[in-house]
């Protein structure tokens, strides 16, 4: 049962909390002793390479810069959070740290999709992010079975038009997430009942908007990654004797 506290809005036990007034937002980097460590080793596992340097560049952006804070606020700002974990973060540590045979989309694609699912349910989410332990569970597991299911994907030998439907179906289940949120006509999240009012959305508005991030520009990385896949797929179908 989410504590009544969650339901008027204290939002003082979140992880990157309490959420910032638009005014103090910019002076809210998280400076989390353990986190930095965290990223300093995955900088030193993945930073041989541009995409594990990029990827370590994106989880900053994600839990060090006031990003983070703005998330304890914004459900919007969760939804682009959770994009760059899965979409742009995942596809990077997978490129840095590549598969060496191909693997089996399919579990790792239900995996995936189960795991991003089952935490924007309203009593999974506000549990999350009201539980510091919780928290720290979704994330692992959302960025854990994104980069299995990127590794999948990106992994040498895995044939093009097989990697290429299995990311267009990832978009569309998304895609459908985004839209439920946006058509919902509730606002689902008791833990973002009052902090967006401060930024000058409702509850409701602030939901549709993430909906809508959720729904059309997260497409873009998963345009990108296609193109990827497909221009891989032609460099493989080149060097074939004929």
């Amino acid at each position: 049962m989410i504590h009544d506290a969650l339901i008027v809005g204290d939002l003082t036990g979140l992880y990157c909390g309490p959420a910032p007034d638009p005014g103090v937002i910019w002076a809210r980097w998280n400076l989390d002793p353990l986190l930095l460590a965290a990223l300093a080793v995955l900088a030193l596992m993945l930073a041989r390479s541009r995409a594990g340097g990029a990827a370590v560049v994106v989880l900053v952006l994600a839990f060090v810069s006031p990003l983070c804070a703005l998330s304890a606020a914004l459900f919007s700002a969760r939804v682009v959070h959770h994009l760059l974990l899965v979409a742009v973060a995942a596809p990077l540590i997978a490129l840095a740290w590549p598969a060496r045979v191909p693997r089996a989309i399919t579990p790792v694609f239900l995996t995936a999709t189960g795991a991003l699912w089952i935490w924007h349910l309203p009593q999974a989410y506000d549990a999350a992010m009201a539980n510091m332990g919780l928290y720290w569970v979704m994330q692992a597991t959302l960025l854990g079975s994104a980069t299995a299911f990127w590794r999948a994907i990106l992994a040498p030998g895995q044939p093009a038009g097989q990697a290429g439907l299995a990311i267009l179906g990832a978009y569309m289940q998304m895609g459908l997430l985004g839209a439920l949120l946006t058509f919902a006509p509730d606002a689902l999240y008791a833990i973002h009942q009052t902090a967006p009012l401060s930024w000058g959305f409702t509850p409701l508005t602030d939901q549709q908007l993430g909906g809508i991030i959720m729904w059309v520009p997260a497409g873009l990385p998963y345009a990108a990654l296609g193109l990827l896949v497909a221009r891989r797929g032609w460099r493989q179908l080149q060097a074939r004797p004929t």
